[in-house]
C-alpha cells in the first residue's frame, strides 16, 4: 500500500492489445452458486516464501524496476500458465519500465467481467511479505482454485497483479486509462486486496459498493467476525483509478500504520497502541510478519467473492426512485427527513422493498435509520450501537412494505442520538 504522497509519473510506453472485453456497468446481487472451496493457507503461505526467496536473492527486495519485481511477476504468470489462464504482460514507464499481469479464466460473459487485483511491487526497504505479497498470494491461490474446479461462472474471470503501486498506483492508473470506454463499461466490479494478513490485525472491509461489501460482512458474519469499514487505506490502492472510472469497487485490508485501538483489540484480539504492521514499508516485512489467522479467513473471503459475485445477476431491479439532494444531520439533536415521491404505480408496495441509503457520518453507529411510508408507518432499518465505531453507512435495507400503498410521499427519517459527530444524508433510493 503506497504512502500518501505524489509520485512523478513518466509516460506510459506500451498498452498491450487484445485483452478481453470487460463487463456491465454495475455490479448486480448474485445468483445462488455452488460454495466456495476452502483456499489451503499452506499454500498462501508457499507463495509469500517464494517472494521472500527472490527478494532475499534480488537485494533485498520485489521494489518497481528492480529484478525482484519482475522475478516476481514471472513466478506468478507461470503459476497461471500452468493452471489454463491466458496471460498477458502489459508494460509501461514510471522512472524505468514497470509491467502488470493480467490473466484471464476462458469463458463466462464477455460483457460483464469480474476483476480481483493486488499489487505485486514491494517497497525498496524490504521484501514486502504482508505489503503487498499477502494480497498477491490470496490472489493467486484463488484463481489456482478456480482452475482446479473448472469454475464456469456467469461472469467472466480477471485477475491482475500491478506494478508501481508504491509509486503512486501507477501501474492500475495506466490499465484503467487505456481501456477504451466500451471496456471499462463492461467491469461489473474490481475487487482490491492489499495487506490481508498483517500481524496485529483488524477486519476492514471497504465501503464502496453496497453489493460487494455485503459480500464480503456475509461472510465474516458467517464466521461471527465482525468487521469495520476501512477507511485507512482509501485512496491509497489500486481499487482507486477503478473508481475513479466509475467501475463499482471494494476489497479487504488488515491495517497498516495504524494503531489498533483498545476497542478493536477487544472485539478482534490482538494488541491495542501497537500497528496493525508495524514492519509497514520496513525491512522486517518479512514472512515472519503475518497473522496465519488473518491470511487464512481472507484468502477464503476472496474465494468466496469469486464464487459469489461471478455467478451473475438475477431478476432485473425494479423501477427506482431515488433523492441525491444533501441533508445535514444535527449533531445530538432532532431527527430529519429526505423524501422520494412515488407516482405511476398500482396497488401496493412489494414485500421487498429495497432501499438503499448512503449516509455520511463520522461516527455511524450513533445514527437511527427508519423508512417512514406515505402513511406515516415507520419501519425501522438501524439502530444506534455504542460499539460502532465506523464512518458513514452505505448499505441495502430490504422492508415487507406489502401492506402499504405504493404511491405517496416516501421519507427516509435519519437522528443522530449522541454528540461530537456530524453527518448527513447523501442519497437515498427507493426499488420496486
Amino acid at each position: 500500500m503506497k504512502l500518501f504522497r505524489r509520485a512523478a509519473v513518466g509516460a506510459a510506453t506500451l498498452a498491450i492489445g487484445g485483452l478481453l472485453a470487460t463487463a456491465t456497468p454495475s455490479a448486480a446481487a448474485p445468483s445462488p452458486t455452488l460454495a466456495a472451496p476452502d483456499i489451503p493457507l499452506a499454500n498462501v503461505k508457499a507463495h509469500l516464501s517464494q517472494f521472500q526467496s527472490i527478494a532475499s536473492a534480488n537485494g533485498g527486495n520485489r521494489a518497481h524496476g528492480r529484478p525482484g519485481y519482475k522475478a516476481s511477476l514471472d513466478y506468478v504468470k507461470a503459476k497461471l500458465d500452468a493452471a489454463g489462464f491466458t496471460t498477458r504482460i502489459q508494460q509501461f514507464s514510471s522512472s524505468g519500465t514497470g509491467y502488470n499481469l493480467i490473466a484471464d479464466w476462458p469463458g463466462g460473459d464477455a460483457n460483464q467481467v469480474l476483476m480481483a487485483g493486488a499489487h505485486l511491487d514491494s517497497v525498496s526497504a524490504g521484501p514486502g511479505i504482508n505489503d503487498n505479497g499477502s494480497g498477491s498470494a490470496g490472489v493467486l491461490e484463488t484463481a489456482l482454485a478456480v482452475s482446479r474446479a473448472q469454475l464456469q461462472p456467469t461472469k467472466h474471470l480477471r485477475f491482475a497483479w500491478w506494478g508501481a503501486e508504491e509509486l503512486g498506483m501507477v501501474g492500475s492508473r495506466y490499465y484503467v486509462n487505456n481501456l477504451p470506454a466500451t471496456d471499462r463499461s463492461k467491469v461489473s466490479g474490481y475487487l482490491n486486496f492489499d495487506m490481508i494478513g498483517s500481524p496485529n490485525p483488524g477486519y476492514f472491509v471497504y465501503d464502496d459498493d453496497p453489493t460487494i461489501e455485503k459480500t464480503f460482512k456475509d461472510f465474516y458474519a458467517g464466521l461471527n467476525v465482525p468487521t469495520e469499514i476501512e477507511t485507512e487505506g482509501d485512496g491509497r490502492s489500486d481499487h482507486a483509478p477503478f473508481k475513479s472510472a466509475g467501475i463499482p469497487v471494494g476489497g479487504l485490508f488488515t491495517g497498516a500504520e495504524r494503531a489498533k485501538s483498545s476497542a478493536q483489540a477487544q472485539k478482534w484480539g490482538g494488541t491495542a497502541g501497537q500497528a496493525f504492521d508495524r514492519c509497514y514499508h520496513s525491512s522486517c516485512d518479512t514472512t515472519s510478519n503475518l497473522n496465519d489467522t488473518a491470511l487464512d479467513r481472507n484468502s477464503d473471503a476472496i474465494a468466496h467473492a469469486i464464487w459469489t459475485l461471478g455467478a451473475g445477476t438475477t431478476v432485473p431491479p425494479g423501477d427506482a426512485y431515488e433523492n441525491t439532494a444533501d441533508v445535514a444531520i444535527p449533531d445530538n439533536g432532532a431527527a430529519v427527513t429526505s423524501t422520494v415521491n412515488v407516482t405511476g404505480r398500482t396497488g401496493n408496495a412489494p414485500a421487498t422493498l429495497k432501499v438503499d441509503v448512503d449516509v455520511r457520518h463520522t461516527w455511524r453507529g450513533d445514527v437511527v435509520l427508519d423508512l417512514l411510508a406515505p402513511d406515516g408507518t415507520a419501519y425501522r432499518l438501524k439502530n444506534s450501537s455504542s460499539n460502532d465505531s465506523a464512518d458513514n453507512i452505505i448499505a441495502t435495507y430490504t422492508v415487507d412494505a406489502s401492506s402499504e400503498t405504493a404511491n405517496g410521499a416516501w421519507k427516509l427519517r435519519a437522528q443522530d442520538v449522541a454528540s461530537q459527530d456530524t453527518g448527513y444524508i447523501n442519497s437515498w433510493k427507493l426499488t420496486f
